[in-house]
């Protein structure tokens, strides 16, 4: 196994035609705009990469990615503005339209908490390989706020738009067995086989004809930035709205507390 690259918490190595992107935030990956830069920069490179033909994005430590850290009084734990080299401003779902826009295929793989918008991240690629352990929750009306990371794009395609207003609106944990019974998983092993299944199964794809591979999934993915752009703009401002409110304070709160939050509609 070859080093690739360091972004930042991110680190890559390509073996076999397979890179292995792996977020080391351990053992939570709360993410943020640094995160997601990172992931943008090195699927990137990759795509540019004679030698990587698939992706596997995985996670050390018991979570996969437990998505943005709130802290009690509704602030996050990292930033998710900044400003661009020309001084434009760049928003975490900036980068978010920016990974959809990367055109090799990404297989996740997914242990412990896949939660809020760490679902999304899960849901950005194009597979999804679980362990029984995996927790796959949209938590958002749950702490009194909209979803976000494209999921309102993503989430319907794999599991049907009833089953996604359900857990958008419910905010249910979904474990592994379930999630490949619903679709929000495609494959399920064991704990301590599951970088080796997904390195596998990775390796499956990187044995197909490379450019022929792209050229598919241009032709069922291709409409996903466009989609994601339209989904995070709707996205960001129903956040940024219901940041304001006090159901959000409440429902963070709660969940600091590790209680049942008592929303007042205001």
């Amino acid at each position: 196994m070859n080093d690739f690259g360091v972004y930042g918490d991110l680190h890559v190595s390509i073996d076999s035609y397979v890179a292995t992107a792996e977020i080391r935030r351990p053992p939570n990956n709360f993410f943020d705009l640094e995160l997601i830069d990172g992931l943008v920069s090195a699927f990137t490179d990759l795509d540019a990469e004679d030698s990587c033909r698939a992706i596997v994005l995985c996670a050390e430590g018991k979570n996969f990615c437990a998505g943005a850290q709130f802290h009690s009084d509704g602030s996050r734990g990292g930033e998710i503005t900044a400003r661009n080299a020309d001084g434009s401003a760049r928003h975490l779902y900036d980068a978010a339209f920016d990974l959809f826009s990367c055109k090799k295929p990404v297989i996740a793989a997914i242990q412990g908490a896949a939660v809020g918008g760490g679902l999304g991240v899960a849901c950005f690629a194009d597979f999804r390989i679980a362990a029984p352990e995996a927790r796959f929750t949209a938590n958002f009306a749950r702490l009194g706020f909209h979803h976000g990371f494209g999921l309102t794009a993503t989430l319907p395609a794999l599991v049907g738009q009833q089953k996604a207003l359900e857990l958008l609106y419910t905010g249910a944990r979904i474990k592994g067995e379930e999630a490949v019974a619903i679709g929000l998983a495609d494959r399920l092993v064991p704990l301590a086989d599951l970088r080796s299944a997904t390195l596998d199964f990775a390796t499956e794809i990187a044995t197909s004809a490379p450019l022929a591979v792209e050229s598919i999934r241009e032709t069922m993915r291709g409409h996903l930035p466009q989609a994601i752009k339209a989904a995070t703009d709707r996205e960001k401002a129903e956040q940024d709205r219901l940041r304001t409110t006090d159901d959000w304070k409440e429902g963070v709160t709660a969940m600091n507390e590790r209680r049942t939050p008592d929303f007042s509609r205001q």
